[in-house]
């Protein structure tokens, strides 16, 4: 193959499609807009979530609950997971992602009790549940929080 016969696939480039202009190309007139109405004037058309007149969804289904817009998400990680760190390891938020078990870093990190550990680390985490506490101290490590 030489450079004078690439090609790109067929099929792969087309030509965008050029309305309103001329009753030849066949997209000319009413340029694909019908006649009349509201969607075929400039700068017409209708709002989003706008069904016709008809009552909205948004406005059909009743309200409920509360959003605490000062929520903070953390990210979960169990004792089971910490299984793969050597004895006596400094443990933070980089080797957290290091390894892996952490891919978006969002309020902070929490550390869950799910599993068990028999060899001592020193974590450094935003949260802590209490069992989990207990867990790491009876290993014989220590817990620090950020």
């Amino acid at each position: 193959m030489k450079i004078h016969e690439l090609a790109p696939a067929k099929g792969s480039r087309n030509k965008r499609t050029r309305v309103g202009r001329g009753q030849g190309s066949g997209h000319g007139g009413t340029a694909g807009r019908g006649h009349k109405g509201q969607k075929s004037r400039s700068g017409g058309g209708v709002r989003p979530g706008f069904e016709g007149g008809q009552m909205p969804l948004q406005r059909r289904l009743p309200k409920r609950g509360f959003t605490n817009i000062f929520r903070k998400q953390f990210t979960i990680i169990n004792i089971k997971d910490l299984n793969r760190f050597e004895a006596n390891a400094d443990l933070d938020t980089a080797s957290f992602k290091k390894v892996g078990l952490i891919k978006k870093m969002r309020d902070g990190i929490k550390l869950l009790s799910n599993g068990d550990i028999d060899f001592p680390l020193n974590i450094k985490v935003h949260k802590i549940s209490k069992t989990a506490k207990e867990k790491i101290e009876a290993a014989g490590g220590k817990v620090e929080l950020i």
